[in-house]
């Protein structure tokens, strides 16, 4: 099975505990992701299936939205929620007028130091082992680019916020380094990706879900035990400092990672099955209807997205038998493409992706990656 599919990850899940997943739950070994989130958070995560594993390479520098929630008052050694706190709990009361000057400086070309406890690698070895030994962790400060900051809604010592970056962005650094700034510590209490690229809640499913659509009749336990919003490894009076916001305030108006109960999926999702035309004939309504009880390969490929949608920055370009049998062979093809995009996408039909085309001359184009063979 190829394809693209996202994931509204559960908190208490690494990215990697996704990706195992959903290989059982596929029953297929080549599965990844485009783009790690921390256990603690929620929301967009894009897996990539088969041989569409190939395009993670177009996403590297994908731009992120992010909704989450800021707790001043201390800071911790995680820089998020689940960390020690590293300073005294303070009793703050923070104004929208000391706040809004703060959240200016971090918009635009910042420099940020990743948070010791990530990913990045000092001499081969990942920070966050490093930081788990007690050890020394230096990181080097880099540049990244937060597009968009805004203060979505302040209560004293805390503030959530809607921000728009692009890779590489840490926002555990942001709240940190906003504590830092103001003298109270501060650390992220919660996190929701809300987009990667093109994809967008809209497009989340979750993992039982997933599991559902398979024919698992029994949705797998997949989500850990659930926590408090706010883990200090025992420290009562942390805890107790930082409460959860009021459900109101929560993006979509419910709980990160809880699927709203009215719905129970994401608006706009729709199987296939269900875009059949009125005036259907019997045999096939009878199918549609079969399929709903008994759910089928088609109900699981209405999870994906459709490979029309994906990199909507190339054009489309449809392919002829004879054209895409060279393409196939990795020969170079005159294409009736006639923008100036470096790159395209080429189609067999509507729905398969053969490959991502490189612009050679005018209409002449070589196969970057194919993604289908012959």
């Amino acid at each position: 099975m190829n394809g693209v599919l996202i994931i509204d990850k559960p908190a208490g899940m690494t990215s990697h505990d996704v990706v195992s997943r959903a290989r059982r739950i596929l029953r297929q070994r080549s599965v990844g992701h485009l783009g790690t989130l921390d256990p603690m958070a929620t929301g967009v995560l894009p897996l990539v299936t088969g041989n569409f594993t190939r395009l993670a390479q177009f996403y590297v520098n994908s731009e992120k939205v992010y909704e989450g929630t800021i707790c001043f008052g201390f800071s911790t050694d995680t820089y998020d929620a689940e960390g020690q706190p590293t300073s005294p709990v303070q009793n703050v009361t923070l104004h929208r007028e000391q706040l809004e000057p703060v959240a200016a400086k971090f918009r635009g070309v910042i420099t940020q130091i990743p948070p010791p406890f990530s990913a990045k690698k000092i001499k081969g070895v990942p920070a966050y082992k490093l930081a788990r030994k007690q050890k020394a962790v230096v990181l080097q400060p880099v540049q990244v680019e937060i597009k968009e900051l805004e203060i979505l809604e302040f209560e004293a010592d805390r503030a959530r916020f809607r921000a728009r970056v692009a890779s590489g962005t840490y926002m555990r650094s942001v709240a940190h380094d906003m504590g830092q700034l103001l003298g109270c510590g501060a650390h992220l209490e919660s996190l929701r990706r809300t987009a990667v690229a093109e994809f967008t809640l809209a497009d989340a499913h979750t993992l039982d879900e997933l599991a559902l659509a398979a024919g698992k009749s029994q949705p797998e336990n997949s989500s850990s035990p659930d926590t408090p919003g706010c883990v200090h490894n025992g420290s009562r009076e942390a805890t107790e400092k930082c409460s959860p916001l009021p459900a109101r305030s929560l993006s979509n108006g419910h709980k990160p990672g809880v699927a709203d109960p009215e719905t129970q999926a994401p608006a706009g999702r729709m199987s296939v099955l269900d875009t059949l035309p009125e005036g259907t004939t019997e045999a096939a309504t009878s199918a549609k209807t079969i399929a709903r009880d008994e759910p089928s390969l088609a109900t699981l490929a209405a999870c994906f997205i459709h490979p029309r949608r994906l990199l909507p920055n190339f054009p489309s370009v449809t392919a002829d038998d004879s054209t895409a049998a060279r393409i196939r062979t990795g020969r170079p093809v005159n294409l009736p493409e006639l923008s100036r995009a470096r790159q395209v996408k080429v189609f067999t039909g509507q729905r398969d992706l053969l490959a991502i085309a490189t612009r050679v001359a005018g209409t002449l184009f070589h196969p970057k990656i194919v993604l289908w063979g012959g």
